[in-house]
């Protein structure tokens, strides 16, 4: 890659960084990535399921397709770097590398237009809504593999904590399926001071995150790696007043199906105990995510192949993540490989979903070179 390449792709993924918009949001993001597309004279859709937006090049006569995807949305977090380029919008930024992700792709995309050594089509996916939001799964409804029949689809995620432009390919399970928690504990609200003429939800509500805990711990199976975390508690307006709502959520996580069974039936057996136990009323309601991240053998071995194309360090011995990604829609469809690449240093705060996130814009020439190559790679192997 070029200095003049990466810089111009180091300015927009700092403007998006300073102009984030949330999941099911991105028009403007959209707008600008469209807009680029243009200036690289790159033909593209818009408008697919949701803001997703499409590019397409073709060269020569081979019929091999190859898809290529980065996601766009940002997260509702408040920023907390300092940077001349933090988010102008109060409570968004993009505090998982979606700026990143999106200006790589833009960079792939430069680089294929201008490299005549390959032949076949690279669909270039612009993806929204990925953070919980079913961003893939709307491309797919949508028509994606229909529109654009591409054999397999590859991405990537930054990685905090491994070493800048390291890339990471795992055999098999990348990353944790899962789905988000809302349990709702009805009572009776009443005077603090008379709580025999209540039935309590705050008190019910603690003993239940508790226990909920104890699913994971003595239901499954310690050698399957499973996680239930509770991580909002909504409750009450006054404090003598005992409320009589109250509402938990949370997530949950897993990397084998036969885990998901056991936490839903743990949920539903611990709420219906707890509602016994304290004369409550308490509703569990899970909304399952699209499944776990599995690398497919073939594409894998293309992707370490295009790892070492670029040169970069690769690794094969880092565990999954009980992060999710909703790549796995797409591997549900067609075989492909998610990997990572570092970020570099982790540093306090500076974690993914953490305040002081920012994505490391020396790493953007080999993500995007890193994502040309493996284009190049499937295409050839066809």
């Amino acid at each position: 890659m070029t200095p003049e390449l990466h810089k111009k792709l180091t300015a927009w993924r700092q403007h998006l960084h300073a102009h984030p918009e949330l999941s099911l949001r991105e028009k403007a993001t959209a707008a600008f990535v469209q807009d680029k597309l243009a200036e690289l004279g790159i033909p593209f859709e818009a408008g697919i399921g949701g803001h997703g937006v499409v590019a397409t090049l073709t060269r020569g006569a081979a019929q091999g397709r190859v898809g290529l995807r980065a996601d766009m949305d940002a997260l509702p977090i408040t920023e907390d770097t300092g940077l001349a380029y933090a988010s102008k919008t109060p409570g968004v930024m993009h505090a998982c590398g979606h700026d990143g992700h999106t200006a790589s792709l833009l960079g792939a995309a430069a680089l294929l237009a201008a490299d005549t050594s390959w032949s076949g089509t690279v669909d270039f996916i612009f993806q929204p809504a990925e953070e919980g939001f079913g961003g893939s799964r709307a491309m797919v409804a949508a028509g994606l593999f229909e529109r654009f029949p591409m054999q397999r689809v590859f991405g990537f995620h930054n990685w905090p904590g491994l070493a800048a432009g390291t890339i990471a390919v795992h055999d098999g399970v990348v990353m944790a399926s899962g789905g988000r928690i809302t349990i709702t504990i009805e009572g009776h609200a009443g005077h603090a001071g008379m709580p025999h003429l209540t039935r309590d939800p705050v008190m019910a509500a603690g003993h239940l995150i508790v226990a909920l805990q104890s699913i994971t711990s003595r239901n499954v199976d310690p050698l399957d790696t499973a996680v239930l975390s509770l991580c909002t508690i909504e409750g009450g307006t006054a404090p003598n007043q005992i409320a009589g709502r109250v509402t938990i959520r949370g997530t949950l996580r897993y990397h084998r199906d036969a885990v998901k069974g056991t936490l839903l039936d743990g949920i539903e057996r611990t709420c219906a105990g707890i509602a016994t136990s304290f004369g409550v009323k308490v509703t569990p309601e899970i909304v399952m995510g699209v499944g776990v991240v599995i690398n497919t053998p073939v594409e894998a071995g293309l992707a370490r192949f295009a790892a070492e194309k670029v040169q970069a360090e690769v690794r094969r011995d880092l565990a999954p993540s009980m992060a999710g990604e909703d790549f796995a829609f797409y591997l549900q469809q067609r075989p492909g490989a998610f990997v990572w690449i570092g970020n570099g240093p982790l540093r306090d705060g500076a974690e993914l979903h953490g305040p002081r996130y920012d994505f490391n814009d020396a790493i953007l020439p080999v993500a995007s070179r890193w994502m040309a190559e493996v284009a190049k790679a499937a295409l050839a192997s066809n």
